[in-house]
Order: C-alpha cells, then structure tokens, then sequence
C-alpha cells in the first residue's frame, strides 16, 4: 500500500514526499518515531504500515501480529497528534468485520458480533486503531480518518507462501506448477469462500482521494462491490498464466471467513469507483512476479 500511494502522490504532482523504509524507522519504537516526527514536521499522514499475512501466517504468529500493530498504530496517531499533523489516514482491513456480518458489509457493521478466530488478533489490533483515531478526534479534535479496504492484490506483492495473502499465494502456485510442467496445483481449502479483491493501484487512488475529499471519523470502506468464489478466482489465475492441469482443493485446511464483500456506498456517493477490471490486475501482477519475484530468486 505504501508504495503503492507514493506513486499516486507522484504521479498527482507531489514531489515533497517523506518516507522510510522498515530498516530505516522501526514504527514500534516509540522514541525512533518520535524523532522521526520531531524532524521531519509532516503535514499530512498516510498510515499504510502493517504486519500483515494470510491465513497460515495469522493463525501461526498471532502474538506477534496484534503486538506488532498495536505498537505501530499507538506510536505514530500519538506522535501525528503531538507534532501537529494536520490529517492521519489510518488504512485498516475488511477483516475488522464480525465473521458472520450480513453482505455486503456495512460501516454500521463494525462490533456487531464475533471475529474470524484465524485472523482475530491483527482484527482487534485494526480495531483499536480505529477507535484511537476516532478517541483523539473526539478529545483533541484532531483530524483522522479510517479507510477499509478489502482484499489488495498487485505490484509489489508477497508472493513468500507461508506468509501471503491468497492472490499472490495463487499466482506463486500456478506459476509454479506450470515451470515444473506439473498436471496439478493444491489450493488452500474448499474453494466455496467468497473474497472481493481491489488493486492496490486503485486502493492508492482511493487513499488519495480521501485524505482530499473526506474529514469524518467514521470509517469508510474502500472495495470493487463484487466477489467471487476462491474457485472462480483459482481457475482464472490459471486462464491467465496459461494452467491447463488440475486444481486440488484441500479441504483439511481452513477455509477462514465464508463471504466478504465490502459495501461501498458511502464511496461511492462521494464520486469514487475502481477502474483496474480483476483480469487485468491478475495479468499485470503476475507480469511483475515474473519480472521481479522469479528473477531475484533465480
């Protein structure tokens, strides 16, 4: 997402940019970020860091996922308070929706049941960042807002299987399989879960978008408004790629979270709608694995 929205402000004409890469401010040291924001003064924050992964990734590390973002989210909406910012954009996640939340999902929908139990801690910690940035607008007036996305696919993607997401972890697989010139591919579950997913290109022109043209805190959700099957989604992976072998649905693995679609009415009401057709955004991603990924590895 990062990367993804300093190329929009870019390519919108913002040249004064100031970014660091995880190696270079470590985001739950409090004092690296607080001298960070003593240093640099920025004006307007795009709050896109995050310990993120898949289901495997959720389920296997869930200490280190809800105390990695909690510290994350805690040390820089405090210091953008204390230092003057003069807007916060907190990207959050579809995931902080109850697991069985009517679709499509509304804002209103937030807190009205159980989490997913595979991904529940990264889900909490989303949680508080939302409510911290609403508890500071109500205290201090300070000025926040609270996108959720739905599922991100695209460049700059991660394609490590034991940690990605399912798009790129489909990618990874297929393409795979077609270098071995193997017949067959496993797919994590049943293949029955419905996902939504939304280009980080498009999430990029969203986020900018926002940070112009919206000042509430309530949350807003940032999606396509359609789904489809992760059976849909696998055989169109292998369509683009060019896989003609067979799909093995494992179902001794979790199939997480049966449905979900964002509602986003409120984005659109606002004059927003995605542009990148899913195809398309499975063709030019896995375009950039092949450029990038594969040739790194090799």
């Amino acid at each position: 997402m990062g990367s993804a929205i300093t190329r929009r402000l870019q390519a919108d004409g913002f040249s004064n940019l100031v970014a660091r890469t995880q190696a270079e401010l470590d985001l739950t040291d409090r004092a690296a970020v607080d001298r960070f924001f003593d240093a640099e003064r920025p004006e307007y924050v795009f709050l896109a860091a995050a310990l993120v992964g898949g289901i495997h990734a959720n389920n296997s590390r869930p200490a280190e996922f809800i105390h990695a973002n909690l510290a994350i989210q805690t040390n820089v909406v405090d210091a953008a308070y204390r230092f003057g910012v003069r807007k916060l954009e907190f990207l959050g996640s579809s995931c902080i929706y109850p697991r069985d939340a009517p679709q499509p999902m509304r804002e209103e929908y937030l807190l009205t049941g159980p989490l997913e139990p595979t991904n529940e801690p990264y889900a909490i910690a989303k949680i508080a960042g939302i409510r911290m940035v609403q508890a500071y607008a109500r205290q201090y007036g300070f000025n926040g807002i609270s996108l959720m996305p739905t599922n991100l696919y695209g460049p700059g993607d991660n394609f490590d299987l034991n940690n990605s997401h399912v798009l790129p972890a489909l990618i990874r697989k297929v393409d795979d399989a077609c270098s071995r010139h193997s017949n067959e591919v496993t797919i994590w579950g049943t293949g029955n879960p419905r996902r939504e997913f939304l280009h980080v290109d498009d999430l990029a022109r969203a986020a900018v978008f926002l940070m112009d043209a919206y000042d509430s805190p309530e949350i807003i959700n940032v999606g396509t408004g359609e789904d489809l099957s992760i059976r849909e989604l696998a055989e169109m992976v292998c369509r683009v790629i060019g896989f003609r072998g067979e799909i093995v649905y494992d179902s001794s693995r979790p199939d997480g979270t049966p449905r979900k679609l964002l509602d986003i009415s409120r984005l659109k009401a606002l004059g927003w709608k995605p542009s990148i057709a899913l195809g398309d955004g499975i063709r030019q991603t896995w375009q950039w694995y092949r450029e990038h990924a594969v040739a790194t590895s090799a």
